[in-house]
């Protein structure tokens, strides 16, 4: 939150609620009072309300509805976090909603131990030392090329144990370059590998998910040194990274594309 507060009880949940719609009359109220005394503050209120249309264009709820009706969700689950999970796997993308530590799905949102950031973190990890480590290649940046996209995708798919895809980034500007085969820890990854025509490259790293996990984006600013960023997020198929030496905004259009595809 920013300064210049008037009203001690606008906190930043108050304010994702007001977005949402889930404030009573009197609470949206005080909120609109509270912005209208507090500009920075109502700037970032706008954009949220901006992701949220765009996002709900892209994602309508009742898909995500019925992607949440095919998930393992424990029966043991809070109350308080059931009438959310709808709204879970859309919510989850607005990436600019999160703290600065990185992770933007909402609390009212985000499942209890199943959604541990140490899962992420652990992936997001690997697939920037994989990109490190690959991207720059010139002769053998990829293991099975894009020409051979059938045999590349029969291969990693059964290596995780999951029907995967190569997703058509062109919308974005990149092209599949193709993908090779990575560990991660005792388990398989897979990395796929995209280049736009200036030469710039993003790598999709994936690795098994877990029954009954639900999306939750998570950005990671460029490590000391780098100029790599990644937004990882999971579900109950995969884990999922996408890296690349990307300003954020771009590096969100790219992993918001991934996510309509894999959905």
């Amino acid at each position: 939150m920013t300064s210049g507060q008037i009203d001690p009880d606008i906190t930043e949940d108050m304010l994702h609620a007001y977005v949402d719609g889930q404030l009573s009359a009197e609470d949206e109220a005080r909120v609109e009072d509270y912005l209208a005394e507090n500009p920075e503050e109502a700037d970032l209120v706008a954009n949220w309300q901006i992701q949220n249309q765009r996002l709900d264009a892209l994602f309508p709820r009742s898909e995500a509805a019925d992607r949440v009706a095919r998930l393992d969700i424990p029966q043991d689950l809070p109350n308080r976090y059931r009438p959310a999970l709808p709204l879970a796997l859309t919510a989850a993308l607005c990436l600019g909603l999160g703290s600065a530590g990185g992770w933007f799905a909402h609390d009212s949102v985000a499942p209890p131990a199943a959604m541990a950031p140490t899962a992420l973190q652990s992936l997001d990890l690997r697939a920037r030392q994989a990109h490190l480590v690959y991207a720059p290649e010139v002769l053998h940046p990829v293991e099975v090329a894009a020409t051979d996209e059938a045999h590349l995708v029969a291969w990693l798919s059964n290596r995780l144990g999951a029907p995967l895809s190569a997703p058509d980034l062109s919308a974005v500007g990149f092209v599949l370059m193709g993908g090779r085969l990575l560990p991660a820890g005792e388990d398989a990854a897979a990395q796929l590998m995209y280049q736009d025509a200036s030469g710039e490259r993003v790598t999709v790293f994936l690795t098994a998910g877990a029954p009954g996990v639900l999306a939750n984006f998570r950005f990671s600013d460029p490590a000391e040194g780098t100029s790599v960023a990644s937004i990882s997020w999971e579900d109950d198929r995969f884990r999922y990274a996408v890296v690349g030496a990307l300003p954020r905004d771009d590096l969100m259009t790219v992993a918001t594309e991934l996510y309509r595809q894999f959905l």
